[in-house]
């Protein structure tokens, strides 16, 4: 997590209409693309359902479905390795590459990679490690995060991508879609060609037969696990599958959540490295299994959590995320979806302030492609939070205020009177454009409408009367 504060992140984001205008725009064609496969798609809520189902029954039984899986990708002839967090997971993939002799590995879209800053521990050794997903090549040569989970450029216009490739791969501007894929297309198939290590994550492990699925829009996915001789899976422990069935419901709620399909263009089912009869693939396939604080996850009240498939339809929906954008919270995981895990991964102290990054309003729970519960999550990370690291004085005294007159009827009544006069002598023209601390956090942003002169029980009365 970042040293800056999220109040900070979020004054520079909406310092920055050009990125939040981005944002807001991607995530609404997004949206539109759910909308439309979910009409095209009556049986949608039964599959979420029965997705549910497959989510909650593996992790119950998670202990037994990851041995099953490890046995399997070993009886395949891949190799595992359990870590327990990033440190571990990262040495694991450096003392491969110094042993392998690795100079240059190719990594595909991964958000777990991102959680341990894979690529930043195998530069320390002088690895050279491309992004092969599109949208991820660009951050990396802009020398950016990603701001979304399946989007991870979705903060940038055209027109800065066409000035990056100009500036970063010393090629003609053009700000021509179809021209800046093919600039990419040529810069990284030289790369695929020539790297030792190509490193995936794993969007859905299979237990019974030890297979990772990988799921994209491109084909770098399977260049990246095909053409170099070592391939390096990194799967977080929770994204496992008891069988190709259950695979096939979970892929069925994953396209239409996340980009609007039916199924992503390249679905790929890896089982071990390559087999004698094979005509390519990896001379190595080693599968990292990652805890990183999903075992604590798992034992908590927030265990649903675990049961996320990344497709980021919460983010999407979110009024707060469409506002801000994905950078704001400091965290890989954005939105909704980060404002629950990134606090159980990284404790309160680092991410304390996201579960307050919601406006409640339930929409992330009612588009999850599995039904989780994340306004619950919110409130109980703002209670652990709150437990922690109590409120300001003043905030709690107005609290303490609210709850004694919300529950007596004449008192409400009488303070509603007292702060509609209040209101009035400070209005102008109807708004109020400036309170005094520490109210002055909604005017320093947006002005305030004075109370109507007659309340809803007063208007009520009256016509009762």
């Amino acid at each position: 997590m970042p040293e800056t504060t999220f109040p900070q992140r979020v004054r520079i984001a909406l310092d920055d209409p050009k990125k939040t205008y981005a944002v807001a725009l991607g995530a609404r064609h997004l949206v539109e693309g759910r909308a439309r496969a979910l009409a095209a798609f009556p049986q949608m809520d039964e599959f979420r359902d029965r997705a549910r189902l497959i989510r909650a029954h593996t992790l119950s039984r998670l202990d037994a479905y990851l041995t099953e899986f490890a046995d399997n990708v070993a009886a395949a002839g891949g190799a595992v390795f359990w870590a327990k967090d990033a440190t571990e997971a990262t040495n694991y993939v450096r003392q491969l590459a110094r042993e392998k002799g690795v100079r240059r590995a190719v990594k595909s879209k991964s958000m777990v990679t991102e959680e341990i800053h894979l690529n930043r521990e195998l530069e320390k050794d002088s690895i050279t490690v491309t992004e092969s997903d599109l949208g991820e090549f660009i951050i990396q040569l802009a020398e950016e995060t990603p701001s979304h989970i399946i989007a991870p450029v979705m903060h940038k216009t055209r027109y800065e991508v066409a000035e990056t490739f100009r500036d970063k791969l010393g090629v003609p501007y053009t700000d021509d879609p179809i021209e800046l894929n093919r600039i990419a297309r040529e810069y990284l198939r030289r790369i695929f060609l020539s790297a030792d290590m190509g490193i995936s994550g794993v969007n859905f492990g299979v237990a019974e037969s030890g297979s990772i699925c990988l799921v994209t829009n491109e084909g770098n996915g399977r260049l990246t696990t095909t053409a170099p001789r070592i391939h390096v899976a990194i799967m977080g422990m929770e994204k496992i599958v008891p069988t190709f069935e259950d695979l096939g419901v979970m892929l069925n709620v994953l396209a239409r959540s996340a980009t609007g399909q039916k199924l992503s263009v390249y679905t790929n089912i890896i089982t071990g490295a390559r087999r004698p009869a094979d005509p390519d693939g990896p001379e190595e396939f080693h599968v990292v299994i990652l805890d990183n604080g999903r075992s604590r996850a798992l034992a908590s009240e927030n265990a649903e959590i675990l049961y996320c498939i990344r497709c980021g339809a919460c983010l999407n929906h979110c009024p707060v995320f469409q506002a801000i954008g994905g950078h704001a919270y400091g965290s890989v995981y954005p939105g909704p979806i980060g404002s629950v895990l990134s606090p159980i991964l990284w404790g309160t102290d680092a991410a304390g302030d996201l579960p307050h990054a919601s406006t409640l309003c339930g929409k992330c729970r009612e588009v999850c492609p599995v039904r989780i519960d994340l306004p619950r999550m919110l409130l109980n990370l703002r209670a652990t939070g709150l437990a922690e690291k109590p409120a300001p004085a003043w905030l709690r005294w107005g609290i303490r205020q609210y709850r004694a007159a919300a529950v007596n009827p004449q008192r409400f009544r009488g303070g509603i009177k007292v702060a509609a006069t209040g209101l009035r002598l400070l209005a102008k023209d109807g708004w109020v454009k400036k309170l005094p601390a520490p109210l002055n956090g909604w005017t320093d942003h947006r002005e305030l409408p004075a109370f109507a002169p007659k309340s809803f029980h007063q208007l009520w009365t009256e016509r009762e009367t």
